[in-house]
């Protein structure tokens, strides 16, 4: 099985800086086992899966694994997502607009553009911190090593 993904450099905008995190873009047909194998076998502080939303109003799902265990949220893995999602959707092009993301602990709205993301707090109205932080892909491949 082939898997669409990208590393992203978070928290910097120079390559190979910054904290690290993949991003799986076709996770939903994963079960908990597999994606815990992947997270593994990227090494990375986080890895998310990026699911269906459950509530098509949604951007997406995400579901962010450390090597050793799924966490409900964590702050460089949303901001990461929304930025990776946008410019899977949208290029590379100058754009406002946010995404919901749905984690386990709540809904979150990311605004971003531009390359930046303003981070969204966990909670019910998932309010935007005005500190931003910039992304960069470090690349794009397909991982084929799955379980």
């Amino acid at each position: 099985m082939a898997l669409s993904y990208s590393v992203y450099d978070v928290f910097t905008d120079t390559k190979l800086a910054g904290n690290p995190l993949a991003v799986i873009f076709d996770g939903g047909g994963l079960g908990d086992e597999a994606m815990q194998a992947i997270a593994r076998e990227t090494n990375l502080s986080e890895t998310v899966f990026v699911q269906p939303a459950d509530n098509p109003a949604y951007t997406a799902r995400i579901r962010i694994f450390t090597p050793g265990r799924e966490l409900p949220f964590a702050g460089h893995p949303t901001v990461g997502t929304a930025i990776a999602l946008a410019e899977r959707a949208h290029g590379a092009a100058a754009l406002d607009l946010v995404s919901v993301l749905e984690e386990n602990v709540a809904r979150c709205a990311v605004p971003s553009g531009s390359g930046t993301a303003r981070r969204a707090l966990p909670n019910s109205t998932c309010r935007a911190n005005p500190s931003r932080y910039r992304c960069r892909s470090t690349g794009s491949a397909s991982l084929t090593r799955c379980p």
